[in-house]
């Protein structure tokens, strides 16, 4: 765990406290130990070393109602003997291991190989040299001078190399880097409720200190261990650190202990912090996974380990958590703690397994990357790494068709270059030695060897422009470029891929409060003593004795973290802090011109008797406080219609109750709550009960308890629609997506801000119905659900009204389960509540609520709305569809290059012996073709008419037909005139033929003009490329992306430079001005050339096949991969035959992962939590997969077979930039 091991830090730590003994009453081992007992255990030892946790608190130096005094002295004093908030991070990979990640890739291994063969035959003249009898490929005498340049080009291929490999590492590191950067923003806000100097205040988590006082509520992620000291009805969530998938009651008195790391699912309390960071359970385990690393280190140097369990040193035995369940915390778990997290989406053990979907399709194609047995891998990963792959195996849809698409393509470019080898081999060996008959010669065989290695190379070449190494980096740097400007727009992604598949969504269901709507709530309209009032009713017209019970009910009955404060600025309005429904009640005391302060004052929280606190089953909230005559009152508010069931009497005008029937029910029903809701407005009804002093109630029976209610008021709150949120709907309802509310709140409010939403307009035949309704539709008489129940019900559903978090889920799963539409649904959630968790994590993509939501929903979130606003769902969609055109503008440049690239290079070998371009000008080629290009294309900004059209859906192929007309009429015309300078160019321009040249004669001008023509065109293509849609103006934007245009600039200058100064390493000789012009005219043929493929309609083109789709079948295959892990998917069958072509090719996309990972595997505690969280429910789902196939397939990629295959590998990066390339890349990073 970064530099810090955990002995180093528990030794520091014990020097400090033998100089501080005297001043805590406890030191940091005793607390420790306490922290590690459970329960009954932990109330007895309190007891007995403490008295109770008030004396915990005194030997604590703090004051379990004031909390700290909050000064400086004493809070550093405090992170000097019981540590910081704060677990050090994994250390980053370092430059180095990049460089020689980068290394790895098998086309670089190949191309080095050649280049040094290459390097080392030039320097050795053999005795045959002058040998007339040797062998030549093609006449023509050599100066003295020239022959001494040999080595040039084996240097030049192997500099490119270097190149590559720097550009690949720096792009790792510089990614790698800013996603921390990511991580540590996401974390800084992370704030958490303290008591400090009798004050409450919000703390970044990093602050916490051993005796502090936390409020700690429902949805919370505690970040540090603690004692309860006072507790309202809590249940924790310990799943992340025990497994068990229960939730735990908290109380003083049966078992107070809180962990870090765990989540609080309901009820409210206090805890007085005892350990933080490294001493706190999580801490603890995560320094054990940081030794088992360290282990790992030594294990591989001999030392046998058993099963996957650290062998810790004596330091770390002492504490061991009990809570670590069996080897989660493996030995290589912090390593593959990255992959295998699920990126740290908490996995609740209870939800059933198809939920782990785990929307970890960052790691691209999770299965084929298994890299070629990586730096650190070894066998004993593997293991680790199925279990990391069970839970990513859903690619996502792009990831699918790219792979699909890049294995087609590298096939392709692996035969064209094996063909391309065979024929110059041959022709060389037949012209010599079958139709010259010449005999082989022993002194000739250097010479022979050499012209072997040039063809060599030659093939490699070919291969390396045909492969198209540049899509993953494409993909990358259009989704790292999107997440970056999302921000801007307040989308924070948390899963890179979640981007890409906003851009396929079809369908969104959205909560109403706070995303739809402002979330300030505030009472408008109220039924009070028989009257109902349209506005604020005068407090004077209300009885004294029902205005003082109601006050007492809105001031007691309420989490006293919830305040209406005065506003920020003059004339503004009143700030709410904490529950926004609460906040409305509460002004509406203020309204009243009544102080509900006071009466907390009097009844402060410590007093309450008995908190039942709101859940998704109660729908209320009651507080039981006890009288000055020992009696009981319960105050209650909930829905209304809930409530009233409750209620056997109401209070009259004068304050006095009377007997409340179930008539009288129905008529309030009909005459105030019906017409409240359909102004839009929430109905809450507050009400009371009084108890006896004796016998006491049995508090734990609620049913007794909540029944024979008094009803005080009832009242309508107004929560204002956003006024932005009709238009963004009205903009998804264009562009495809339909939008359903999903919403606790009664139907006809719910129906009313559909509404006013544009959900629905009058008269349109949708369903609104309640979750009651709904589970009755959906379920057959044995009460289980059926898909096509389900299927008849949601096409039209547009509001579902009084939905419990299940129904949210039964209904996400339902729509994608569904088969009845040819296009598999694409479902995008919003979600804020901890019971959310599973709906979101269910969802294609989830949106968690950046302000109002708790931090389980944003832990099984993809994306955070940082303004909880819906109109940030619709820029979302904007980026993500620009992702793919970004993707498709790239392919459609890369594929035009690639065919013209290939058959270039290949006719050229078979008729002339040569390729007309040589190995470092392809490299520079597939330099700007692919990583320029990428970054030029990739960050084209998006445009509101993306919003104009439908959503690809699944299965739509990458390459339309549309550009597969663009690609192949551009390839004609570059061809065309390729050939026509290759044969006839030397008469056109009256020069020297290049054509048949010896071995290493100089460059001439002849091929240099075809090289320099290849490339204008290339560029003026690229501009044509910005548009795949058949659009004529393929200059319409192009100043508002800056990128662009300094790329195509940039591209240009290198280029004059290469051909008036490269040389000889380039293989270029200097030319003429007019020469130049006719290269740039020839170029900007391009662009007219364009606006005639554009004139001829695409429809009329039925020969063209598109490519790059998903079948159904695939789809469905994809489908069923979530339940049968062991399947691999049919591009993986591909791969499996030993093309492991793309490979490394899409180990671009791995990097993802890297990204991802960082993203989690956090800079600090947090990150640490989640991971850690994550780690042992894992160990919950994946103990029993042992799957062959996987083995199969990566020892197939490290079986020596395979090499030649993998050649297609990742050339990626030869592509990848020259030097030249670092500029733009740091312009771009640091932007």
């Amino acid at each position: 765990m970064g530099d810090m091991t955990n002995s180093d830090f528990y030794s520091k730590n014990q020097r400090n406290e033998a100089n501080h003994a005297g001043e805590f009453g406890c030191t940091l081992e005793e607390l420790r130990s306490l922290m590690e007992l459970r329960g009954t255990e932990a109330v007895v030892k309190i007891k007995e070393t403490y008295g109770d946790t008030e004396g915990l608190c005194r030997h604590l130096k703090t004051s379990p109602i004031e909390g700290l005094p909050g000064t400086a002295a004493d809070l550093d004093k405090r992170k000097l003997i019981f540590g910081k908030n704060f677990i050090p991070p994994k250390k980053p990979k370092t430059f180095i291991q990049l460089v020689w990640e980068a290394l790895q890739d098998v086309t670089l291994i190949i191309l080095e190989i050649a280049a040094i063969i290459s390097l080392g035959l030039s320097f050795y003249h053999p005795p045959g040299e002058g040998n007339e009898a040797c062998a030549t490929a093609s006449g023509g005498a050599e100066d003295e001078g020239e022959a001494e340049a040999g080595w040039i080009e084996g240097a030049a291929i192997l500099l490119s190399v270097i190149c590559v490999v720097l550009v690949t590492a720096f792009n790792d590191w510089s990614k790698e880097k800013q996603f921390r950067g990511l991580q540590s923003r996401i974390e800084q806000e992370q704030k958490f409720t303290v008591v400090r100097d009798a004050q409450v205040i919000q703390i970044p988590v990093a602050e916490l200190v051993v005796g502090d006082i936390a409020q700690i509520k429902y949805g919370d992620l505690l970040p540090a261990d603690g004692v309860l000291i006072q507790g309202n009805d809590l249940k924790i969530d310990e799943s992340s650190l025990t497994g068990e998938s229960d939730q735990v009651r908290k109380s003083v008195e049966k078992d107070p202990m809180l962990l870090s790391g765990t989540h609080v699912m309901e009820g409210s309390g206090r805890m007085v912090v005892t350990a933080v960071g490294v001493n706190s359970q999580t801490g603890i385990i995560f320094t054990l996974l940081g030794a088992g690393e360290e282990e790992e280190k030594k294990d591989k140097k001999g030392v046998k380990q058993e099963d996957g369990h650290p062998v810790s040193d004596s330091s770390h035995t002492s504490f061991h958590p009990p809570s670590t369940t069996d080897g989660a915390a493996g030995a290589n778990a912090t390593d593959n703690a990255n992959t295998s997290l699920v990126n740290g989406k908490m996995q609740d053990g209870n939800m059933e397994n198809n939920q782990n979907k785990a929307k970890q399709q960052d790691g691209a194609a999770a299965m084929e990357m298994q890299p070629l047995k990586s730096a650190e891998g070894g066998e004993g990963d593997d293991k680790d790494k199925r279990k990391a792959n069970m839970h990513k195996k859903e690619k996502s849809v792009l990831q699918g068709k790219l792979t699909k698409l890049a294995v087609q393509i590298g096939k392709a470019g692996l035969v064209m270059s094996a063909i391309t080898v065979i024929i110059l081999v041959l022709y060389f060996t037949i012209e010599n030695f079958v139709i010259s008959k010449k005999p082989w010669l022993p002194e000739c065989t250097p010479i022979y060897v050499q012209y072997f290695v040039k063809f060599f190379i030659i093939g490699v070449t070919v291969l390396v422009v045909a492969v198209p190494e540049g899509l993953p980096l494409a993909v990358t740097i259009s989704l790292a470029y999107s997440v970056k400007k999302m921000m801007k727009d307040n989308n924070l992604v948390r899963h890179l891929d979640a981007c890409e598949t906003m851009g396929n969504a079809t369908a969104i269901c959205s909560d109403k409060t706070g995303t739809l709507t402002t979330n300030r709530m505030t009472v408008v309209q109220a039924y009070i003593g028989d009257v109902h009032y349209k506005e604020i009713p005068d407090p004077d017209s209300i009885g004294a004795k029902t205005l003082d019970l109601l006050v007492h009910a809105l001031a007691i009955n309420s989490a006293y973290t919830t305040n209406v404060l005065p506003p920020e600025k003059e004339g503004g309005l009143p700030r709410q802090v904490g529950n926004k429904t609460e906040c409305g009640l509460l002004g509406f005391v203020l309204d009243l011109k009544q102080n509900y302060q006071t009466v907390r004052e009097q009844m402060p929280e410590e007093k309450l008797y008995k908190v039942y606190t709101f859940n998704s089953v109660r729908k209320s909230m009651s507080t039981v406080t006890k009288m000055p005559d020992d009696s009981f009152r319960m105050y209650s508010k909930g829905a209304s219609e809930i409530v009233l069931k409750k209620c056997s009497k109401i209070l009259n005008a004068t304050g006095e109750s009377r007997v409340f029937r179930p008539r009288d029910r129905d008529e309030m029903v009909k005459k105030v709550i019906e017409p409240m809701a359909c102004d839009g407005l929430r109905t809450i009804c507050v009400a009371y009960r009084d108890f006896p002093s004796s016998p006491e109630p049995d508090w734990e029976n609620e049913n007794d308890i909540l029944s024979d209610l008094t009803c005080i008021c009832v009242v309508g709150i107004e929560d204002p629609v956003r006024p932005e949120v009709p238009e963004a709907i009205r903009k998804c309802q264009r562009a495809g997506i339909t939008v359903r509310m999903v919403t606790g709140d009664n139907i006809n409010t719910a129906r009313a801000i559909a509404i006013k939403c544009g959900i629905i307009h009058p008269g349109e035949d949708f369903l609104c119905i309640e979750g009651k309704e709904f589970n009755r539709r959906i379920r057959n008489e044995k009460g289980e659900i059926e898909q096509e129940r389900i299927d008849k019900i949601w096409p039209k559903l547009r509001v579902l009204a009084r939905s419990s978090p299940t129904d949210k889920h039964t209904l996400v799963k339902g729509i994608i389960d569904s088969t009845q539409v040819e296009q598999r649904q694409v479902v995008a959630v919003t979600g804020d509540g901890t019971n959310d968790g599973p709906a979101l994590k269910k969802a294609d993509v989830g949106f968690a609520m950046g302000i109002a939501g708790t931090d389980v929903a944003k832990e099984a979130s993809d994306i955070i709305l940082t303004d909880d606003n819906f109109s940030s769902i619709v820029k979302a969609v904007m980026w993500g569809r620009n992702v793919y055109d970004s993707i498709s503008k790239f392919l459609q440049f890369q594929l035009t290059v690639n065919v013209v690239a290939v058959i270039v290079a290949f006719t050229g070998a078979c008729i002339t012996q040569d390729s007309p371009l040589k190995a470092v000008q392809m490299l520079w080629v597939n330099l700007i073709m692919d990583t320029f290009a990428s970054l030029a294309l990739a960050t084209e900004p998006p445009t509101e008419s993306l919003l104009l059209r439908k959503p690809y859906g699944r299965n739509k192929p990458l390459i339309s037909r549309t550009m597969m007309k663009n690609i192949l009429g551009h390839a004609v015309y570059q061809l065309t005139l390729i050939f026509t300078l290759l044969f006839v160019g030397e008469k056109m321009f009256e020069i020297d033929s290049g054509r048949n040249a010896p071995l290493h004669s100089p460059p001439s001008e002849h091929y240099t003009i075809i090289f320099n023509t290849f490339v204008m065109m290339q560029l003026f293509n690229e501009i044509n490329a910005r548009k795949i849609h058949g659009e004529r103006n393929v200059f319409d934007g192009i100043f508002r992306n800056p990128i662009f245009c300094t790329i195509v600039l940039g591209t240009f200058a290198v280029q004059i430079v290469i051909v008036q100064f490269g040389g000889k390493p380039f293989s270029c000789s200097p030319l003429e001005l007019d020469q130049w012009m006719w290269c740039v005219f020839i170029g900007l043929g391009e662009l007219v050339w364009g606006q005639i493929i554009a004139t001829i309609p695409t429809s009329r083109l039925k020969f063209l096949k598109e490519a790059g789709g998903l079948t159904l079948k695939e789809e469905v295959h994809e489908e069923e991969m979530n339940e049968d892990v062991e399947e691999i998917d049919h591009a993986e069958r591909e791969l499996r035959r030993g093309q492991i072509l793309w490979f490394r090719g899409l180990n671009r996309i791995q990097t993802q992962i890297e990204v991802v990972n960082t993203f989690k595997s956090g800079t600090s505690f947090q990150g640490a939590l989640r991971r850690q969280s994550s780690v042992t429910s894992q160990n919950q789902d994946v103990t029993n997969i042992s799957s062959p196939s996987h083995v199969s397939l990566s020892n197939a990629l490290s079986s020596p077979t395979s090499t030649p295959a993998a050649a297609a590998g990742r050339e990626c990066e030869l592509l990848m930039h020259l030097g030249s390339e670092m500029p733009t890349y740091l312009a771009v990073i640091q932007d």
